[in-house]
């Protein structure tokens, strides 16, 4: 690839950066990103765009928090790239510490500086501590924290405990969110090939669009899953863009493609929808087996198809 080129022989991977952010924590969990050049992007489309033209062999984006929901960014940036694929899914638990320059105290604090996401994940302990405080948006909690020691534009900033691995400042309040059990996930990408093998502890993910707004297709849509036992853990809307009212369908469904209750869902969303976008099959990162409820495991489906090419034979 061209990322081994410009790199030697080391792969590339690309995260929403700066570093010291959750998703360099997401980073840390990969074990074929070990050794390899970590590379901090700006944007989710920066980090799509290396992977397309091949500057990075995969890339580490947000997908989806526990408090906020689905990321926009991405779920927008997928939809409207060709040739990409999931390839693993990260959990981070998110912890947020208040920090500052080196002699500043709590009771000095008037503005803070933050992302926006994070800003709302610690509103009962900023208006419990700092009733006063001003709010100061900042492109990521990372670039909050490193800008207090470059310019005095906020006097402190909420951030990822790890923060202070990569600059000198000092905690002023430790695990300041208002939500202790807090995660948010993450996804490796890379350019399509081959799924990682079927592991019985599976998640698939695509994004349908309805073929016409009338009554009854979204249950359509959901019925190819039901139909054949497939548990879905996610299904998010987000408006496709071209006039107002359409949307399209984000969705992760228990399985891998290799299963056959999920392949034939995918083939009745294929003949339903007019276009249904195929992200990926990979390993669930909570490691709990994927079931399909009644007889939809592999072994049914292999025990129907046999069945079926007997009565085609004249059996």
């Amino acid at each position: 690839m061209a990322s081994s080129s410009r790199n030697g022989s080391k792969k590339v991977y690309s995260f929403l950066g700066p570093v010291g952010t959750f998703t360099e924590l997401a980073l840390a969990q990969v074990k074929a990103a070990k050794g390899a050049v970590h590379k901090p992007v700006s944007s989710v489309t920066e980090a799509i765009d290396d992977v397309l033209t091949g500057a990075a062999t995969r890339a580490i984006v947000p997908v989806e928090n526990s408090i906020e929901g689905g990321v926009s960014a991405t779920l927008d940036a997928l939809a409207n790239s060709e040739n990409i694929r999931i390839f693993g899914e990260y959990l981070v638990p998110v912890t947020f510490n208040l920090v500052a320059r080196p002699g500043t105290k709590l009771a000095d604090v008037r503005t803070i500086a933050t992302h926006p996401v994070a800003y709302a994940q610690c509103r009962g302990w900023l208006a419990a501590n700092l009733p006063q405080h001003a709010h100061l948006p900042a492109t990521s909690t990372a670039a909050a924290a490193s800008a207090l020691l470059n310019s005095d534009y906020a006097d402190a900033a909420i951030a990822a405990p790890t923060i202070g691995n990569h600059y000198k400042l000092v905690t002023l309040a430790r695990s300041i969110g208002d939500n202790k059990n807090a995660q948010t996930r993450f996804i490796e990408i890379g350019q399509a090939a081959k799924a990682p093998a079927r592991t019985g502890r599976d998640k698939t993910s695509v994004i349908v669009e309805l073929p016409s707004d009338r009554p009854g297709a979204l249950l359509e849509m959901l019925e190819q899953f039901a139909a054949r036992g497939v548990n879905l853990s996610r299904i998010e809307s987000r408006p496709i863009g071209d006039r107002l009212g359409r949307y399209r369908f984000n969705i992760d469904v228990q399985g891998h493609i290799d299963d056959s209750a999920v392949a034939e869902a995918l083939m009745g969303l294929h003949r339903f929808s007019p276009k249904v976008t195929y992200l990926g099959s990979y390993a669930r990162a909570d490691k709990q087996k994927s079931q399909h409820e009644g007889n939809n495991e592999n072994i049914a489906f292999d025990s129907a198809e046999g069945w079926l090419k007997n009565l085609r034979a004249g059996k």
